[in-house]
């Protein structure tokens, strides 16, 4: 058996994909959800029109994924270290984490906050392109699965790939969440582009110039350039750029749009991690003295201290400069 902690879109998206190959048991925060998916093997409130698995089954009490030797760990990044600090980690399972973010505070990445909540689990990380609904509905799908050590990786992808489930092995846990968590932040940019009517063009540019800035960042912090030109990096970018499918980008289109981050994220069940990574990335690419004008100018919109005009102003009016990372 699987457990995946966190019955969002994608908790709920990978629950059904592991169906396919083992009983999973997924943790759910909210009754209404979990009765939903026991009774009626459906989520409505967060993956809406999935028919899920019978091979899935859900709890809200942490404490019955005791004994249990794998987890799939997809709670909001900001809560990660609050939910692995209430589960029952006795048993030292091994922990697959699926949220993308740094910590707000400690610019902790995923791994280094599960490392000090459940010293001596073995860890590893999942990311890539992968939307929700299409993962849960079984179309194809490749991700990177990082672990310490390339075999610790590969012998975890044979668990959980599953036949349209495509896991590629790496040994670079670093440059999986950098990847992760920095695309966020830059689907939100190319959503303001489309939102104020800018272009393909400079859609473009911003995929290009981002993933600059994300390679350089992802190398000051330990990660590998190849691993940040694969499914965790630039594959995950392409995607979430690329379709209004992905809440990030959604969520810049409404800030091109002239509406504020707090109209734009109100009301809204699931998270778009990136309104919530762009300011700690900034703080965090400042520390390692890294230069990040995409993702400053998406921090400035998501505060308000800056407008549309003002951001694409600053962009095209910076100095001139060879191209390279």
């Amino acid at each position: 058996m699987i457990a995946v902690i966190g019955a969002g879109a994608w908790g709920t998206a990978l629950a059904n994909a592991m169906a396919q190959g083992e009983d999973v048991l997924i943790w759910a925060r909210e009754p209404d959800v979990a009765a939903s998916i026991n009774n009626e093997h459906a989520n409505p409130l967060f993956l809406p029109g999935i028919r899920l698995s019978e091979r899935v089954r859900a709890t809200t009490e942490l404490t019955d994924l005791a004994g249990i030797d794998l987890w799939l760990v997809v709670p909001p990044a900001q809560f990660l270290g609050r939910v692995l600090a209430s589960a029952p980690l006795e048993g030292k399972p091994t922990l697959v984490l699926c949220a993308k973010g740094i910590e707000a505070g400690t610019h902790r990445l995923m791994a280094e906050v599960a490392a000090e909540a459940a010293p001596g689990a073995p860890l590893a990380v999942l990311s890539g392109p992968s939307f929700a609904a299409e993962t849960a509905r079984g179309l194809p799908t490749a991700v990177t699965l990082a672990a310490a050590t390339e075999a610790q990786a590969a012998a975890l992808a044979e668990r959980i790939a599953r036949p349209t489930f495509r896991p590629y092995a790496s040994d670079d846990i670093v440059g999986a969440e950098i990847g992760g968590a920095v695309k966020n932040v830059l689907a939100i940019a190319c959503g303001v582009v489309i939102g104020a009517g800018l272009g393909e063009n400079a859609r473009a540019a911003i995929i290009a110039r981002g993933f600059a800035e994300m390679t350089r960042f992802g190398v000051a912090r330990g990660g590998r350039a190849e691993t940040l030109a694969g499914l965790s990096g630039l594959g995950d970018l392409v995607l979430t750029c690329g379709s209004t499918q992905s809440r990030n980008m959604s969520l810049g289109m409404a800030l091109g749009q002239g509406q504020t981050a707090e109209q734009a994220l109100s009301g809204k069940l699931s998270v778009a991690e990136g309104a919530a990574t762009a300011p700690v990335l900034v703080e965090a690419a400042r520390a390692a003295g890294v230069d990040m004008p995409i993702a400053t100018a998406v921090a400035d919109l998501l505060a308000g201290r800056a407008s549309v005009p003002d951001v694409v102003q600053r962009l095209l009016s910076r100095p001139l400069k060879t191209e390279g990372l």
